[in-house]
């Protein structure tokens, strides 16, 4: 990793190089006050035209009960550019495709009772499972209210640091627990409301995720990034909305280990419930 500082301009160039390729990461920061508009941008463009680089390209995967939304979304503008030029993948994955009973089942109702269906994890397991087969090694994502809340920095780590992202979009009252411990997930949540879908989420995360790829807008558009560094310095996350959900089995076994849902749940108790659920919220 290199990092070259021109003063007085304040201007630094980044460059990251990712797992010995090709790829590099052109990250242009400069602070606003020190320069002029106009000769801010000379230098950005100036300084990224020194550098050739070459961009490994990105893969993004929606685990979704309806992936045409997604494949929509991404089948146009700015998007659609960057697949066809091979700079990013996006594919969109239907989870009932991986169950096994007629009625192509994905949800049950919640342990400890409450309102709604729960997104059940064998289903989705099995579908990380089959992207897993083909030697990927993804970050795996898991869009919820409970999650932290996704930033500018965030969107700019997730550029940065991973190549092959997993986001799972869950609905209705969100995803069997048991999913995130499991993949060992992460759980991140767009702001501090609540959606019907992750849909929308994971749509969201990927727009802002890949406009910081090279090669997705033009250089001049990265070099306006800079000027959201005092928006990043000021980010932080903020708690979530809501606590774990378990649904059908009671037992869950999984690669030799057996994942319960907590006693609590199944005790009938209400208001032990309740002040469970209360504990648990993020």
């Amino acid at each position: 990793m290199h990092n070259i500082k021109a003063t007085p301009c304040c201007v630094n160039v980044l460059l990251c190089c990712h797992d010995c390729t090709s790829y590099f990461l052109l990250i242009i920061e400069a602070e606003k006050n020190s320069l002029e508009q106009e000769s801010y941008n000379i230098i950005a463009l100036l300084l990224a035209s020194i550098f050739c680089y070459t961009t490994k390209m990105k893969r993004y995967t929606v685990l979704t009960l309806f992936p045409d939304l997604i494949r929509a979304y991404v089948s146009e503008s700015i998007l659609k550019r960057a697949k066809e030029k091979k700079i990013i993948k996006i594919d969109a994955i239907d989870i009932r495709a991986f169950t096994t009973d007629k009625h192509r089942t994905v949800d049950q109702k919640p342990y400890g009772g409450g309102a709604g269906m729960v997104l059940m994890a064998e289903p989705i397991l099995k579908a990380v499972a089959s992207l897993k087969k083909k030697k990927r090694k993804p970050k795996i994502v898991i869009l919820s209210a409970k999650g932290k809340q996704f930033t500018q920095q965030k969107a700019r780590d997730l550029a940065k640091n991973y190549s092959d992202i997993i986001f799972i979009s869950g609905r209705y009252e969100g995803i069997d627990e048991r999913v995130k411990t499991i993949l060992r997930a992460e759980e991140v949540s767009i702001g501090p409301y609540v959606l019907m879908d992750g849909d929308v989420a994971a749509m969201s995360m990927i727009s802002a995720i890949a406009r910081l790829v090279p090669g997705v807008i033009n250089l001049e558009s990265l070099a306006e990034e800079s000027h959201q560094n005092s928006l990043i310095k000021n980010e932080s996350g903020s708690v979530g909305l809501e606590y774990p959900h378990y649904t059908r089995p009671e037992e869950l076994k999984h690669q030799g280990e057996t994942y319960r849902v907590p006693v609590v749940l199944l005790s009938g108790d209400h208001k032990k419930i309740a002040d469970w659920r209360k504990k648990k919220s993020k």
